[in-house]
């Protein structure tokens, strides 16, 4: 590279440390390359030493202790002697001011530059101390009266020491461990009591002129507190010196800080209980409690941190101490500080949440047993509580945000969500402790709550009723159903309470949470269904003018109508006054056009009508009268949408929500019916669900293609063979030639979930239905998925291919259920029976290839049953050549060449029940067919793999047998024997 008259290492330094971005790139690359080149030169702990003295740029000085510290650290065994002697002599002369080096010590010395020298010699500690370097410490310590430069420097050191090698702050190798015992080791032996010292000397002397040397001095005591003696710093010298600091005004709150940070340190140090309780006595922390109310929040934040520490400890030692002196000793510790704690938690910032809650939490788990609290701890407690109460409140700056569920607002209440988590875990663990106290808080929380001012009523209702529901899982059920106690008076009165603020999402939300929680209270004290039923009924609740709120409400009302119905029969009449007007939305074109969404499906509350009107409690006239009320309109406005121009209404987007939305109301509407009132006790009822399936199939001959509502005609289907039971039957020719017409792979896929489910119900009832609609079924598959179709491997990773493979699984179940419920015969249908050798070879083909071992499993149990089914005993068949099929080609080829096929893996659980299966159909094969399977599956199967004579013998004499478990086992263990024997590699296939 080119230089100029600068010294060639000095510029190159300093171009590779260029960061203006005016440098070339190219020759800054080569500056790098050149200094690296330097590095590696032996004589490069020279050249750095040099250069530290006589060039006062810090880039360079900082280049060269860089390199000694890499020097030292890696290649420290290639050093020789003189070497080593050499840079450590220099490095601690420099650090120790003996070498009048300007601009690296002291103030003009920039940190960066003290900090690298400080790991250079700590690099030097790593290897050779005590061994080598013996008297590192004790040189130093002789050099401190040469002024504060030098206190500054060995106080770097010892940072970099404890950061670099001692902490367990960081991860640490075995080596690392086993130096760090080493060095602590030497240093209580040899120094630590002359470093403690010189410490205090440096405090005493430099704490007025010197605030921020005296700071760093009792940051790094504060480091070495854990391991050294703490004889040397708890004692009558250190003590009321570190209290002078922290309780004096007029010094710099930085040292005082460190003070108590030093305090904190003494606090938590590990030692046995009785000590420990003996060096907390001793050390009178009481004296800072005052400085709680200070204006200086770095003040206060240090002495809250040593007041939470020392508070940590002494439910530790409560814990931990044995006699009772000791706990009453402890117990008064604690009642000493516990109060500038809770005051330092509600008025500072000055822990994270989490940290809090194991303080207090601690605290609780010394009250559990306690059969009955005192005064005190009754007072502690409801400090914890409002604690507790303060914290999981809102910010009222984000109210307006949490209302109208904008981005700020989604993310706030996440947040807050997430952040009370454990603060409602201490709640319960309160409320188990003392839960009458803690109930008789929200109640007078809620009291309070309601009649605070308007800018923090949201916020203050909010958590009062947060508080209420959180504990509820906490409250013995038993409890909750209770006519006495606190929750005799706490759910009435909520249920009463119509709070200023309830417009606000946050707030209705919260209290129909509650309502919903309690409702077994109100279940057995039906007295309140009244005021429950206005809760949900009025604004508060469905009617509410915030649609988050009106939708959860009408889940939530759901959910307490299905508890509570066979209580509401007198007040089905009220409830459905109530709804009309959400129940109009349905009715009403006009209004569902101007004002639906799609996201306000309304199904939960047709729901809940639905089970209040399905009840048999309701008179048949009264209930004919309900539903047509309900079900007619509904038909007609679908009828009517059928016949609307596009013109006539704004969008035909907003026609297809509409029309989907009602088919979900009436599907859910309809749940509240079972199939006995339908068809045996009522068939009035039923009739009019047949007729509104009837109207609801038109609509996929007015819309074929649109999926969304294909989809939800579908559903009501399904809904209607639950509920209209066999008198469905009639409706479904109609429904199955509309739901098949132009159906894609995922569609027939759902069609035939249906027809599962008619044959799961029905069996053989349908045999007449299924019969005619198979062929169409079957054509219709294998038009879609033609049998060469490989639906795995590469490529097939589509969307379209997904589909395909999720229909060939479906068409399988299908095919399991036919058989599986006495339906076997469709195949022989006069129209099925053209599909039957093409099934055959499928399932073989899937039977013994498919990567999904259940559904080979599925494919194998279909031919289990076929054989049971039309094989009636040897040379006995209903389907000619049945027989044959199976002895010559599926035995053969699916429970031998499959299984010995290596991807056949037995260490995969669902191979293994794919296993058993073809086990069993082997031992049925045997029990239809005899020594017509046998002979031809010993004689051609086994003869083709090769197996020995005695194992064929042995295969047969197990299958002759009534154990089919060793008849697993064995044929497990024939086939990995003839695989050991082929060295895993077959060509049967």
């Amino acid at each position: 590279m080119v230089m100029g008259t600068m010294d060639p290492l000095v510029e190159a330094i300093l171009i590779s440390f260029d960061e203006s971005g005016k440098v070339d790139l190219g020759l800054k690359a080569q500056a790098v390359a050149y200094c690296q080149q330097i590095r590696e030169t032996p004589t490069i702990c020279r050249i750095c030493i040099e250069k530290l003295r006589f060039c006062m740029l810090p880039q360079v000085r900082f280049w060269c202790l860089q390199t000694l510290h890499e020097v030292v650290r890696v290649k420290y065994s290639l050093m020789g002697s003189e070497e080593k002697d050499y840079v450590r002599n220099s490095v601690l002369s420099i650090s120790c001011s003996n070498d009048k080096i300007v601009g690296i010590l002291g103030a003009e010395g920039p940190a960066f530059i003290k900090n690298k020298l400080a790991q250079v010699l700590v690099s030097f500690i790593y290897f050779e101390y005590p061994g080598i370097w013996s008297s590192v410490f004790l040189d130093f310590l002789q050099n401190l009266s040469r002024g504060t430069d030098v206190i500054d420097m060995f106080c770097r050191v010892m940072n970099v020491l404890d950061d670099e090698l001692i902490s367990l702050d960081y991860p640490r190798t075995p080596e690392e461990v086993a130096v760090a015992a080493r060095v602590k080791d030497s240093m209580r032996q040899q120094c630590i009591s002359q470093i403690a010292r010189a410490w205090y000397d440096t405090v005493t002397l430099h704490r007025d002129s010197e605030p921020e040397l005296c700071s760093l001095v009792l940051d790094t005591m504060s480091r070495y507190i854990s391991w050294i003696d703490i004889r040397l710093v708890a004692n009558d010298a250190f003590v009321p010196l570190l209290f002078d600091l922290i309780l004096l005004e007029g010094l710099s709150e930085q040292l005082r800080c460190s003070a108590a940070a030093c305090m904190s340190a003494i606090v938590l140090k590990r030692m046995d209980p009785q000590s420990k309780l003996s060096l907390l006595e001793s050390l009178q922390v009481g004296r800072v409690f005052g400085l709680i109310t200070s204006d200086d929040p770095e003040l206060v934040s240090g002495v809250g941190v040593l007041l939470k520490d020392y508070t940590t400890e002494v439910l530790d030692c409560l814990k931990r101490v044995t006699t009772e002196e000791s706990r009453r000793e402890t117990a008064k510790l604690l009642d000493e500080v516990l109060p500038s704690v809770f005051y330092i938690i509600q008025k500072c910032e000055a822990d994270s949440g989490f940290s809090i809650v194991q303080l207090l939490s601690s605290y609780v788990a010394t009250l559990k047993g306690v059969s009955s609290l005192n005064g005190k701890e009754l007072h502690n407690m409801g400090h914890i509580l409002e604690v507790i109460r303060s914290q999981i409140c809102f910010d009222p700056a984000y109210r307006v945000n949490l209302d109208s569920m904008d981005k700020i607002g989604i993310d706030e209440e996440a947040q807050m969500a997430d952040y009370r988590k454990d603060f409602l875990v201490l709640l319960r663990s309160v409320g188990r402790v003392a839960p009458d106290f803690t109930l008789v808080f929200i109640r007078n929380a809620l009291v309070s709550a309601v009649s605070t001012s308007p800018d923090r009523n949201v916020e203050e209702v909010e958590s009062a009723l947060s508080l209420f529901y959180a504990i509820g899982e906490s409250q013995n059920e038993d409890l909750k159903r209770s006519e006495e106690g606190l929750l005799s008076e706490l759910v009435p009165m909520l249920l009463s309470t119509k709070f200023p603020c309830h417009s606000h999402r946050l707030v209705a939300l919260a209290y129909l949470d509650i309502v919903t929680r309690y409702i077994k209270f109100v279940q057995m004290n039906a007295q309140y269904i009244p005021m429950v039923l206005a809760v949900f009924l009025d604004e508060r609740g469905i009617h509410h003018p915030n649609d988050n709120v009106s939708r959860r409400a009408s889940y939530l009302f759901m959910r307490v109508v299905k508890l509570l119905k066979s209580s509401l029969v007198p007040f089905v009449e009220t409830i459905l006054q109530g709804l009309h007007d959400a129940v109009a939305r349905f009715i009403n074109t006009n209004y569902m056009s101007k004002a639906f969404t799609g996201s306000e499906d309304g199904s939960h509350i047709f729901e809940a009508i639905g089970m209040l009107i399905g009840m048999e409690d309701i008179s048949m006239e009264k209930q004919s009268e309900y539903l047509s009320a309900l079900l007619t309109p509904l038909c007609q406005q679908v009828a009517s949408l059928f016949s609307t121009s596009k013109a006539d209404i704004v969008d035909e987007s907003v026609k297809l929500t509409i029309i989907q939305q009602i088919i979900m109301a009436i599907n859910a509407l309809s749940k509240g019916f079972n199939e006995r009132l339908v068809t045996a006790r009522r068939p009035a009822i039923g009739h009019m669900f047949k007729k509104t399936l009837d109207i609801l199939l038109e609509v996929l001959v007015v819309y074929p293609k649109m999926e969304p509502i294909r989809n939800k005609v579908l559903s009501f289907v399904h809904r209607m063979v639950d509920t209209l039971g066999e008198s469905v039957f009639s409706c479904l020719p109609k429904a199955f030639e509309q739901l098949l017409a132009e159906n894609e792979p995922a569609e027939m896929a759902r069609f035939l979930v249906l027809v599962n489910q008619l044959i799961c119900k029905f069996s053989i009832s349908v045999q007449d239905i299924i019969a005619e609609v198979f062929p169409v079924i079957v054509g219709r598959i294998f038009g879609m998925i033609p049998m060469d179709t490989v639906l795995s491997g590469p490529g097939t990773n589509t969307e379209e291919f997904r589909e395909l493979q999720e229909l060939q699984k479906s068409f399988y179940t299908f095919l399991h259920v036919i058989t599986m419920h006495g339906l076997s015969s469709v195949f022989l249908s006069p129209k099925g029976i053209g599909f039957l050798d093409q099934l055959m070879q499928l399932l073989l083909h899937t039977s013994c290839n498919h990567n999904d071992p259940l559904v080979r499993k599925t494919c194998v149990q279909i031919f289990t049953r076929l054989i049971k089914d039309w094989c009636i005993g040897p040379r006995e068949e209903k389907v000619p050549g049945f027989q044959k099929f199976v002895i010559e080609t599926f035995a053969t080829n699916c429970c031998l060449y499959s299984v010995l096929d290596k991807s056949f893996e037995f260490q995969d659980a669902n191979t293994i029940v794919l296993f058993g299966e073809i086990v069993l159909v082997q031992k049925v094969m045997y029990e239809k067919f005899g020594d017509d399977f046998l002979i031809h599956f010993v004689s051609r199967g086994f003869l083709s793999a090769h197996c020995p004579q005695n194992l064929a013998e042995q295969y047969c004499q197990k299958l002759q047998g009534s154990d089919i478990k060793a008849l697993k086992s064995f044929y497990q263990s024939l086939i990995e024997t003839l695989r050991l024997q082929q060295n895993g590699s077959l060509i049967f296939r």
